[in-house]
């Protein structure tokens, strides 16, 4: 999951460090765990899991994104989408940043520990490494196939919503998990289409870099239509109802339709910039569609 560009250049402290954290982003992080829990139980979630649980992933996930501003710098200096945030722009020292980062991780950790538990603490801290150093150092230089790979890590939210409220791992929010890895490629490919250029200006081998926009184009569209055959197993599996299926249905219908349009215009970058738009609004319409489904069932 990406952030989108913002100004920095006028921001108080505290602006540029919560711009570190990427708060748009952790807060579709958050929402898919927070589903998880609610799906998790057939009432409401405890107190305490749900807002410990809450406070430890998005401390968590905010450290992940902090970790990410500090280790890509150099390469986020080169490429226009990324060359405002803090420290490109010199506003924050790289030590400091690094720090915060890792008091973030560390107060994640024992909220998670001490007030939820130990399986959601452990599993939270793998996403965390997976994302912010085997993703960010490793996989994102190493492989065009870097976010299907990389895509795990941002997919497991859901998963740790459910450990936190149960102390183990509930079927529905493997669901979820499938949901968000396959939903991860067209997402971010489409972007990658966009900004082409800035990532092999700086040497990043994403998949339209290496393989061009028409293979790119395909590979977004054969991914949507696997998310969206994903989408009904919900349905299928008895886990939600007509609600539900309703949304997933004309959701997946749009990111199919775009999907289809930006395999016929690959270099439309208007229209990638469109559906990457669209593939954030499709995954937080899916998991409203849950929620709601899963407290009102037709």
């Amino acid at each position: 999951m990406e952030s989108m560009k913002t100004d920095t250049q006028s921001m108080p402290l505290w602006k540029l460090y919560l711009n570190l954290c990427k708060p748009k982003v952790v807060a579709l992080i958050v929402f898919t765990a927070i589903v998880g829990m609610f799906l998790s139980v057939p009432g409401m979630v405890p107190w305490q899991p749900l807002v410990f649980g809450t406070l430890g992933i998005a401390l968590a996930a905010a450290s992940a994104a902090a970790f990410n501003h500090y280790l890509d710098r150099q390469a986020d200096a080169e490429m226009a989408r990324t060359s405002d945030r803090p420290l490109p722009q010199g506003q924050l020292h790289p030590k400091n940043v690094l720090i915060f980062a890792s008091a973030l991780g560390v107060l994640a950790m024992i909220i998670l520990v001490v007030w939820v538990n130990g399986l959601t603490a452990v599993l939270t801290f793998l996403s965390l490494i997976g994302y912010a150093v085997i993703y960010t150092v490793y996989l994102k230089r190493a492989t065009p196939q870097n976010i299907v790979i990389g895509g795990a890590a941002g997919a497991v939210p859901p998963i740790l919503g459910s450990c936190a409220v149960l102390g183990s791992v509930h079927p529905n929010a493997v669901l979820l998990f499938l949901i968000i890895f396959l939903w991860t490629p067209p997402h971010f490919w489409a972007l990658a289409i966009a900004k082409k250029d800035e990532y092999a200006k700086v040497d990043i081998p994403m998949l339209p870099v290496t393989h061009g926009v028409e293979f790119t184009g395909l590979q977004v569209l054969l991914y949507t239509i696997l998310l969206f055959v994903i989408s009904l197993v919900p349905y299928l599996a008895r886990m939600s109802g007509l609600i539900y299926l309703s949304g997933a249905v004309i959701l997946g219908a749009i990111f199919l339709y775009l999907a289809t349009k930006l395999k016929q215009h690959p270099d439309d970058k208007r229209l990638a910039m469109k559906t990457f738009g669209y593939s954030i609004f499709y995954l937080t319409g899916i998991f409203v569609f849950l929620l709601i489904d899963h407290y009102i069932r037709i």
